[in-house]
């Protein structure tokens, strides 16, 4: 008998030619979009640039119909709401930096979307995702290990998966590049095969979070800049228009070249220094989830990221009081930005991650 399996399906390349090769060898395939989007009426930029948007619907129905399987959608935005954009918003007010993707994966897609293809009686789910999923005998437990396109690897954002989630999920794309799934777009006839990737956060297409935020709180209030000695050098936006690191934007003229150093949302300040007070050699990390293994025991030398673009940096993990971790980096790191995630790495195997709650 036939393994049934539901796609998520996006609309896009990636989840199209996920299906599409799934159908192909020999799966019972299923495609759902989830609706997420928050009102009906969304305006031309949300319906052509979001990868859940009502264009996306109309696509990934198109992309099932010539693939010839059912399709649903999933009305979802309640969840989404509650479970990303709050998240998102409340991180941000707290003057904290988040990254609602892996939020989005860990509530929504690998989650709530994995329990609705239970119940419809499904063996797996599947997505357009660049990663690997292997079962190791050895340890008992499934792995996840990144794409063999690096350039593409998205192992980042899926580090929360617990077993459960690996032992239902597939990922047909790990071994292929961007270039190779746009062929196979094009051999299997899909219309979205030159359809270009969505860059920006589903619910925010115009990347401007302040003014997101803003519509969301009601809060508007205008700080102040500081210097790392507590001065006041001028006026400021709100203070979750900014995240460590930031220097572009600032609109203040010092006589140096100054970085977003701290953010202290309970007095509104946004505290700037030079260069070099953006640098550390450590972080706290916490909402923890370990692959390979349930809990670290002991010290680990791993690669670490502390963000999706960052390059790895040779670090060491060390178990730290109420299930936290301490990262300590061989070299500084630049912007090690609260509510931001760091995943750890052993050569090409994702060994777990969590939630930076403080640079060191």
């Amino acid at each position: 008998m036939k393994k049934k399996v539901l796609v998520a399906m996006s609309g896009g390349v990636d989840s199209s030619v996920a299906a599409a090769i799934l159908k192909e060898e020999g799966y019972e395939v299923y495609g759902a979009t989830m609706q997420i989007w928050q009102t009906e009426t969304e305006d031309e930029l949300i319906r052509e640039k979001s990868c859940c948007s009502l264009t996306a619907v109309d696509d990934a129905r198109r992309v099932a119909h010539i693939l010839d399987i059912p399709y649903y959608v999933f009305n979802m935005k309640d969840d989404f709401k509650k479970e990303v954009i709050n998240y998102f918003v409340d991180e941000y007010i707290k003057g904290r930096t988040p990254n609602p993707c892996i939020m989005c994966n860990r509530k929504i897609k690998f989650e709530l979307f994995l329990k609705k293809a239970m119940v419809l009686g499904m063996d797996y789910i599947a997505t357009g995702h660049y990663a690997i999923i292997e079962y190791d005998k050895s340890l008992c437990r499934y792995l996840l290990k990144r794409s063999k396109a690096r350039e593409k690897d998205q192992t980042y954002v899926l580090y929360n998966m617990t077993q459960e989630m690996l032992s239902k999920t597939l990922f047909p794309l790990g071994r292929f590049s961007k270039d190779e799934v746009r062929k196979l777009a094009e051999k299997f006839n899909l219309p979205v095969a030159r359809k270009p990737d969505s860059q920006e956060i589903c619910f925010i297409p115009d990347n401007d979070y302040g003014s997101f935020i803003e519509k969301e709180t009601g809060i508007n209030d205008e700080g102040v800049y500081v210097d790392t000695e507590g001065n006041i050098l001028g006026k400021s936006k709100a203070y979750y228009n900014y995240t460590i690191g930031q220097r572009k934007g600032l609109g203040i003229s010092t006589g140096k070249r100054m970085y977003v150093v701290d953010i202290k949302p309970e007095e509104n300040k946004v505290v700037l220094g030079e260069e070099d007070k953006i640098f550390s050699d450590g972080l706290i990390a916490y909402d923890l989830n370990f692959i390979p293994f349930d809990k670290l025991e002991s010290e680990l030398e791993v690669t670490a990221k502390i963000r999706y673009t960052a390059k790895e940096a040779k670090a060491k993990v060390i178990p730290a009081q109420n299930n936290k971790v301490l990262v300590k980096f061989c070299e500084k790191q630049r912007a090690i930005t609260p509510g931001q995630s760091v995943v750890f790495y052993s050569g090409d195997i994702v060994v777990g991650g969590g939630i930076i709650e403080k640079a060191l």
